[in-house]
């Protein structure tokens, strides 16, 4: 670790952990740490710890984007598309979410960006770098954490992230310093010299993430990472992954199936339905585009033409159907279900369940993919 490095913007010591290989650089790249606040940058040149070049490149032009695709496609047969045309444009030092039905093209997707798949067509780059033409640089730059969890339970917690460093080429005491600190980290310390087979669910979520960060990627990839979690488990893992990103400055991909989490955690939300991006924003944007209160409706009779009526009202913003509900985006949802009741009865629907809500990202993958977001 480098120390006493000073931002050429702000004058804020420097002292990061993680670093960076930068564009026409030559030696370690390092952002400031009040960044993005601050947008100093500074390469160093360093021999047994001591600083021998600190250079500004504060004005140097670098890719912002950590995570980039162009009309992304992958075809597995005449019958399969899996992928069909994704864009994606991921800041550095981001959360996206990546959400979508079972068979939407997320696994895919992340696949073809962690270079596990290549692509039948388009391009994706991952800090800089292409995935299909620079595969190897890549996987030394990235973390990945799968749906389904891949440890080996006869190991103990230390030895899998040992193992997994020495695959990774790292010398015995960078292995040992970064164990030390990743063990911390996920609160594994006590249980470090205990086999995988001995822990929990949640133990070993918190393993397969710090083995994601034994390498210091600069991206990490998580995929489902909260599965099958009980909420204190999910809540804990909602704190690591935020400390990564505010401390370490990580950009993270994910996908899950659960809403709030997203809405926790992402900065951007993207929605995939039929292998394409139908629709991304900031969490909050999205929501707003529902309206101010949100009815949701299940009922039996004459729903086309019930739909047609209330799609008619003016205070009436959105109107979506799927799964035998019926969900009305207004403006103000007390004042205005008397009318919509009155609506059902003269179009004779009648309505068996009616909830009013503010409405929420699962509202929003409603109205585009027309599913709620579960397995199906």
């Amino acid at each position: 670790m480098i120390e006493d490095i000073r931002c050429p913007i702000c004058g804020s010591k420097t002292t990061i952990p993680t670093s960076k290989k930068g564009p026409n650089i030559g030696g370690q790249f390092h952002v400031c740490t009040r960044y993005p606040e601050c947008k100093g940058k500074v390469a160093v040149e360093s021999q047994n710890g001591n600083i021998v070049q600190a250079a500004d490149f504060s004005e140097r032009t670098y890719t912002s984007m950590a995570i980039q695709a162009s009309g992304l496609v992958k075809r597995y047969s005449e019958e399969v598309l899996a992928v069909d045309g994704v864009d994606l444009n991921i800041e550095a030092n981001t959360v996206y979410a990546l959400l979508g039905p079972n068979g939407a093209g997320k696994t895919t997707t992340i696949l073809i960006l962690t270079t596990l798949l290549q692509p039948t067509s388009g391009s994706a780059s991952v800090v800089g770098l292409d995935v299909v033409r620079k595969a190897s640089d890549v996987r030394r730059r990235i973390g990945v954490t799968f749906q389904e969890m891949i440890l080996d339970v006869e190991l103990t917690g230390r030895q899998v992230l040992d193992y997994h460093g020495r695959f990774y080429g790292m010398k015995k005491a960078q292995r040992k310093a970064k164990i030390s600190e990743l063990l911390a980290l996920v609160e594994l310390e006590e249980a470090a010299n205990r086999r995988v087979s001995t822990y929990s669910g949640g133990m070993k979520r918190r393993l397969e993430l710090a083995r994601g960060l034994m390498t210091e990627p600069e991206v990490l990839f998580l995929d489902e990472p909260t599965l099958g979690l009980d909420p204190q488990n999910r809540a804990s893992i909602w704190d690591y992954l935020r400390n990564l990103k505010e401390q370490r400055g990580l950009t993270l991909l994910l996908t899950t199936h659960y809403m709030d989490e997203a809405e926790h955690l992402a900065d951007r939300v993207g929605i995939i339905d039929q292998g394409h991006i139908v629709v991304e924003g900031t969490p909050r944007e999205l929501i707003e585009q529902m309206g101010s209160d949100s009815i949701r409706i299940a009922g039996q009779g004459d729903g086309e033409k019930f739909i047609e009526e209330v799609r008619s009202l003016s205070f009436v913003q959105t109107v979506t159907t799927g799964d035998d509900l019926i969900q009305i985006g207004i403006d103000s949802g007390n004042k205005r279900l008397p009318e919509i009741v009155s609506v059902a009865n003269n179009c004779g629907f009648v309505i068996e369940d009616i909830s009013v809500t503010k409405p929420s990202l699962s509202d929003v993958f409603l109205k585009y993919t027309g599913r709620q977001l579960r397995d199906k």
